[in-house]
């Protein structure tokens, strides 16, 4: 595509497959869920013809890089720890760019708080720093706040929400996530999936078509979404391995970027702590907020050339 070569390295243990493009100071690209490399190809395409280099793993459990078996791999240490290595054997000792989405910017916070030295600066779309509470586990506040039924908390279930999306079908699955725009959180009831019948019509918004559509699910029928949901099952654990930062501030620059009908800019809380001064707490070399009206969760593939256009406005500045 557009001359974005592909290749796999051996990095922490797995064979991880990258998309990469361009010359100059590297910029790394890291996804979320269901996304894979792919959802960064226009970045990747604009940033490259700017003079930066742009890589795109696909992370551990999607797409061409290695579904590790055991559930518990996919700890922010192993994520992190795969860039790590992946940073290493491309760019040496080298400071580079990181530019992070959903699961991608939660992995990009934990990057910076684990290896700050190894970036140079940071975009991190949709998803805001979270601290470290040490009183209070993440999935016990999750239900709390929204129940049994709220997706987070569904993909607890090990297979069993696994024989749900494979009774809907991945195609499906991935059309049903990227075509979420309701600002409030979403719902997945046992046995009613997405609330909709499995053979009504989904309608693609203008960014998104059947052939990228194609791609996602050629992948995740491929790899199945236990790898993708490994991260979320992981949340407890993160909370206990990370008990070492607790306290601990984000060091680098960083810009955050987010749709204001994004789930996570909607979530209780999340808008006080955005633009109230807790995020310049945390995070205390944060230059910009930037708040795309009208923008849903994927608004780096909703808006492609606006997201690119931020990315190198701020990365030019280093």
């Amino acid at each position: 595509m557009e001359g974005i070569e592909h290749r796999t390295l051996n990095v922490n243990g797995i064979n991880m497959h990258i998309a990469e493009k361009g010359e100059g100071p590297l910029i790394l690209f890291i996804h979320g869920f269901p996304d894979l490399w792919y959802s960064w190809r226009h970045q990747i395409t604009a940033l490259a013809s700017l003079g930066y280099r742009c890589v795109a793993p696909d992370l551990r459990g999607f797409g061409d890089t290695d579904v590790p078996a055991d559930p518990t791999a996919y700890t922010s240490l192993h994520v992190v720890g795969d860039l790590v290595g992946l940073l290493n054997e491309m760019a040496g000792e080298e400071k580079v760019f990181v530019v992070g989405h959903d699961w991608g910017a939660m992995t990009a916070w934990s990057l910076s708080l684990y290896r700050p030295e190894r970036i140079k600066a940071l975009v991190n779309l949709s998803v805001a720093f979270t601290p470290r509470h040490p009183n209070r586990k993440p999935l016990q506040m999750l239900r709390a706040v929204y129940g049994n039924d709220y997706y987070i908390c569904r993909f607890q279930e090990a297979e069993d929400i696994e024989a749900e999306f494979g009774e809907i079908g991945a195609a499906r699955v991935v059309k049903e996530f990227l075509t979420y725009r309701t600002p409030g959180p979403l719902y997945l009831p046992k046995g009613k999936a997405f609330g909709h019948p499995t053979d009504s019509p989904i309608e693609l918004p203008s960014w998104l078509s059947e052939k990228e559509c194609d791609y996602y699910a050629s992948k995740y029928d491929k790899t199945g979404f236990t790898g993708g949901l490994n991260y979320y099952r992981n949340l407890d654990l993160n909370w206990e391995l990370t008990a070492p930062w607790t306290g601990a501030h984000v060091k680098i620059p960083v810009k955050f970027i987010v749709g204001d009908l994004d789930l996570t800019y909607n979530a209780p809380g999340a808008q006080d702590y955005i633009h109230k001064g807790g995020f310049k707490r945390d995070v205390p070399l944060l230059e910009d907020v930037v708040v795309l009206e009208g923008a849903g969760h994927f608004l780096h593939q909703e808006r492609p050339d606006e997201i690119s256009k931020h990315i190198y406005e701020f990365f030019k500045k280093f």
